[in-house]
Formats: structure tokens, C-alpha cells, sequence
């Protein structure tokens, strides 16, 4: 899907097309917006009765820009003008305030992106059912076996896909046809918006091999940093290299991996059924928060995210043994602990007691920037044999003092 969440939100403003706008920070409840619009505009034009009617009347100037924007927020994603500006997702919204002062900032609304996720797929079951979920914005197909599929090579199937989805919800979305997942990823974004890219087995070395390697999905910045330390920036001078070269400095398993990657094979199948391996929840403060100065507030933003990892995993039906915290430092240091149990659990008070006993076990003299909760190992509810959820001796012997500042216990 093209930026995502950005077209979401301007099939609800719709006067926004056109300008830079970025996804971000906490969501902004419709009660407070009413509010605001009312003692800008007290002439009583705007009521709670015609205000969602109304949402695309509101002037433009009346959003918040970006520029002065002071906090810990991250940008979800942005509209193509804005990432003319070099703003992007993942990044800072105070360094996307300095690229694009005038870009206009808008909350997340996980509920609404995730109704147009549910929309947009069950679309494209309808029209190829063999489908992928890769998450809230992105599928792969197998149309192998859809009658007509093969016709211009998957591009009268691509141009049904993106009608009926643009039909259904007004949203475009940018598909890349290729012999393999791989290098349909790849595909997916040449053409960015609402472009269809076809890339056939012996385009490999016109349309591939000139890209960055970084392009190929399984290519972070570690392992591209390393990879331009030998002097290889493109996929074709990856493809040029030998095989045990490429095992011999990355690894085995990596080194022949990017090897195959490179010459453009891969035989993943379209998996249509998937389980999760994790679930979690993470924040990130808006302020750097101190154990000692700030006990109160960080216990309580641990104790909600506890319960909102077990309300996950009730919901969709998972216990899980393996449970983890991660702590990132205000100097960006990332630090993770977990213990796995010997039984499953989905209790939101187990999960916590647990976290706690992973806490004592960091740093927790320096400011942190962010929390998070961790639960793994997961198995379908009732997939195992009851057990006794009660902690084992060494769990009952107490927290550190420094876990006690996060507990309540």
C-alpha cells in the first residue's frame, strides 16, 4: 500500500492532498479536535452531530504544523511531499521538524489503518486467494493458479488488484510482479505510487544488479556498512563475489544466503498460514524518566503495558513461556533480559511479576527514553497441559531494590 497510513488519514481530510504531512505521536481523541474547533469557530458551526460529516471542511491552516514540535515522538510514516524533505519513517518528529517546518502533523489511528488492512485483503483473497499477510500494509501473492493470472506477464491481474482496492476504499497501492518473493519486494517499490512493476528471470541483471544492496529485504545497516567496507555497493558487485568469500566474512548460513539473494533466487513459498513468534508493547517517554525521580510513572507505564501484551495474546487466542523487557537508555543504548518459565501464560499480574524479575537484572541508575514488554514462545490456549502457574522458589525470593521501584508488589 502507498504510505499507508498517510492515505488513511487524507480519505479523511482530503484537503491535505497534495501537501507535506506526517503520521505521529499520540493519538489525538475526535472529542478534543471538537473542542478546539469550537473555540476557534464560536459561531456554533461546528456541533458534535455534523462534525464527522464535516472533517474535510476544516480549514488547513487550522492543523498543527511541525515546525517547533518538541518531544520524543516518531514518525509512522509521511506523505511523498514531505519525503521530498528527506523525512521518513522511524525518524525523529524534532529532526523532521528542522528538514520540514511546514509539514502538517497528524496523530496515529491504529483502529482506522487496521479497518482498511482488514478491507484491502480480503479484496485480494477474493480476486487471488493464495495470500501472504505481511503485515498492517504489505501481502504477497502466489496467482499461479488464478485463472488468467498469466496474462501481459501479471499485469492485467496487478491492474484488477489496484481497481478493486481504489474502488472499495479510495486507497492506492504499488505492486511488483517477479518469479519470486524476493525479488517481487524489490518490484513493489520502482514505481511508487500506485505503480506495477514486472521484473522477468532475465532482467535480473538490468533491473537488479545496478540497485544498492541495501534494497534486498534482509540487508540491514550493519551488514550493508560491512559490505561497503569491501567495496561492494551494488547487488551486481555482491553477485560478482564467490561464494566462500562471502562465507568466509559473513558466515555460512548469511554469506550463502546473500549469495543466492544477489543471483536472485529464492524458493520461500507464499505461506498462507503463519504463527506469531512474539508479542509486545513498547513506548517511548516524551521525556527521559529516571527509576528513583519518576518511580510512580514508570511503574505505571510498566504495569499498562503488561496488561495490554496480555490482553494481545487473549485476544488472539496465545500463552507464551519466554518473557522479556527492553530498556533503552537516553544515551540510545538498547538493553533486553527475558526468563522462560516452565509453564504458559497470557495472565497480565504473571507477566508483570516476571518482567520485574528481568529488570533486576539492568541498569537502572540511567535514564531511560524507553520501556517495553516482551512475551514469547508462544502456543495456541490450551495447547498444553494445564500447570501450576505458581512461581518456583527462586521466583518467590523478592526483587532487587532497584525492581522495586517499577513494582508495587
Amino acid at each position: 500500500m502507498d504510505a499507508f497510513y498517510a492515505s488513511c488519514e487524507l480519505l479523511r481530510y482530503p484537503q491535505l492532498k497534495g501537501l507535506p504531512v506526517v503520521i505521529g505521536g499520540g493519538r489525538r481523541k475526535e472529542d478534543d479536535l471538537l473542542g478546539k474547533l469550537q473555540v476557534a469557530y464560536p459561531d456554533g458551526e461546528w456541533t458534535a452531530d455534523n462534525f464527522v460529516e464535516r472533517l474535510g471542511d476544516i480549514p488547513v491552516d487550522f492543523f498543527p504544523k511541525l515546525g517547533g514540535y518538541t518531544g520524543r515522538g516518531v514518525i509512522t510514516t509521511a506523505t511523498y511531499p514531505a519525503r521530498q524533505f528527506g523525512v521518513g519513517s522511524a525518524m525523529g518528529l524534532m529532526k523532521a521538524a528542522k528538514l520540514c517546518p511546514q509539514a502538517i502533523l497528524l496523530p496515529v489511528d491504529f483502529e482506522r489503518y487496521r479497518h482498511f488492512s482488514r478491507t484491502f485483503k480480503a479484496i485480494i483473497t477474493d480476486i487471488a486467494p493464495v495470500m501472504q499477510d505481511r503485515g498492517v500494509d504489505e501481502v504477497y501473492i502466489d496467482f499461479t493458479g488464478v485463472p488468467g493470472g498469466q496474462r501481459e506477464g501479471g499485469r492485467v491481474l496487478a491492474r484488477l488488484i489496484q481497481k478493486s482496492i481504489f474502488e472499495a476504499t479510495g486507497l492506492t497501492c504499488s505492486i511488483g510482479v517477479a518469479p519470486n518473493k524476493l525479488i517481487a519486494k524489490m518490484a513493489s517499490e520502482f514505481n511508487k505510487p500506485n505503480g506495477i512493476s514486472i521484473v522477468q528471470a532475465e532482467d535480473l541483471q538490468t533491473l537488479i544488479w545496478p540497485l544498492a544492496c541495501r534494497k534486498i529485504n534482509g540487508v540491514g545497516p550493519k551488514a550493508d556498512e560491512k559490505l561497503q567496507g569491501f567495496g561492494i555497493h551494488t547487488i551486481g558487485e555482491l553477485a560478482a563475489r564467490e561464494l566462500p568469500w562471502l562465507m568466509e566474512n559473513f558466515g555460512k548460513s548469511y554469506g550463502a544466503w546473500l549469495h543466492e539473494a544477489a543471483w536472485g533466487r529464492d524458493d520461500r513459498p507464499v505461506e498462507t498460514e503463519s504463527e506469531p513468534v512474539s508479542m509486545s508493547r513498547e513506548t517511548t517517554f516524551e521525556r527521559d524518566l529516571h527509576a528513583v525521580r519518576d518511580r510512580e510513572e514508570l511503574g505505571a507505564v510498566f504495569t499498562r503495558l503488561c496488561e495490554q501484551v496480555a490482553a494481545d495474546l487473549q485476544r488472539k487466542g496465545y500463552e507464551g513461556k519466554t518473557i522479556g523487557i527492553k530498556l533503552r537508555y537516553d544515551n540510545f543504548q538498547a538493553v533486553t533480559r527475558d526468563q522462560t518459565l516452565g509453564s504458559y501464560t497470557a495472565d497480565a499480574q504473571r507477566i508483570r511479576q516476571v518482567a520485574g524479575q528481568c529488570l533486576k537484572r539492568v541498569d537502572l541508575s540511567r535514564r531511560l527514553r524507553l520501556l517495553g514488554v516482551r512475551v514469547g514462545t508462544l502456543v495456541k490456549t490450551g495447547a498444553t497441559p494445564a500447570v501450576n502457574n505458581r512461581p518456583n522458589a527462586e521466583e518467590e525470593t523478592g526483587y532487587g531494590p532497584q525492581t522495586l521501584l517499577f513494582t508495587d508488589d
